[in-house]
């Protein structure tokens, strides 16, 4: 898969799978849907699902999938499985399918996925999902992990954990724009009194630390951030049987 992201989550295997499941609730907490709406089916059939993504306040991305899964593994683990198609115009995605993972492990449950797709536009559109889709993907899928973590773990709602990382990302924004232009330096100086020369001599320096803590500190723990999820497989991992039973949505 070209596609893999892994967290851990302190939290019922039974609550974790209702969470990812449950369209309703699955749609809450991923950023890469913004509908996800299940179809009628006879039982027995894998189910098939409308979603969309809006990418603009203007523009929705729409497409098909079907999916299935194995709620009981004789080694403990379930397993979820799904393909699905996009026939708009303006998708960079043409089709792709994947899975999702349930391991217990311990007081937790490892949560992990693998996926990859097909991009459409030729040449053109293989260079714009290597430069650009898919390393937001690959964020996206990862910070959404983390943000279902905290959902979890610390019962933060997926629209809080949104709210939370806009407030910090704006506040951090704010801190670069003011150590960067220098709004209100003098002011800040004059605080120093007699020091406030050697302040301005150490105000690079200050300025250089000021922008990195910005820049690169840890997330808050409230926070959902995707650099907490794992990126690469610990070792090598196949996509399950079950994904090959399904046929690509049309």
């Amino acid at each position: 898969m070209g596609l893999y992201i892994e967290a851990r989550i302190r939290a019922d295997l039974d609550e974790l799978w209702a969470r990812t499941q449950e369209p309703s609730r699955h749609r809450r907490w991923d950023l890469r849907f913004t509908e996800i709406d299940p179809l009628p089916r006879a039982e027995g059939e894998a189910q098939h699902f409308r979603y969309a993504t809006r990418v603009l306040p203007f523009l929705k991305i729409a497409g098909t999938g079907v999916c299935a899964g194995e709620k009981e593994r004789p080694d403990g683990t379930r397993t979820s499985a799904l393909r699905f198609s996009s026939p708009h115009p303006l998708s960079l995605i043409a089709e792709g399918g994947g899975y999702w993972r349930y391991v217990p492990d311990g007081d937790g449950v490892r949560f992990l996925t693998g996926y990859d797709y097909r991009p459409r536009w030729g040449r053109c559109g293989a260079l714009a999902d290597r430069l650009l889709l898919r390393p937001l993907m690959g964020w996206a899928t990862a910070w959404s992990f983390d943000r279902l973590r905290l959902w979890l773990e610390r019962g933060i709602t997926p629209e809080r954990a949104l709210l939370n990382w806009l407030t910090e990302l704006a506040v951090r924004a704010l801190v670069v724009i003011v150590a960067c232009t220098g709004l209100g330096l003098d002011s800040f100086l004059r605080l120093f009194g007699p020091l406030a020369a050697t302040m301005a001599y150490l105000w690079p320096l200050l300025l250089v630390v000021t922008v990195s803590l910005a820049l690169f500190a840890a997330p808050l723990p409230r926070t959902p951030a995707a650099r907490r999820c794992l990126r690469t497989p610990p070792t090598r991992v196949r996509a399950p049987r079950l994904l090959g039973t399904l046929e690509n949505p049309r």
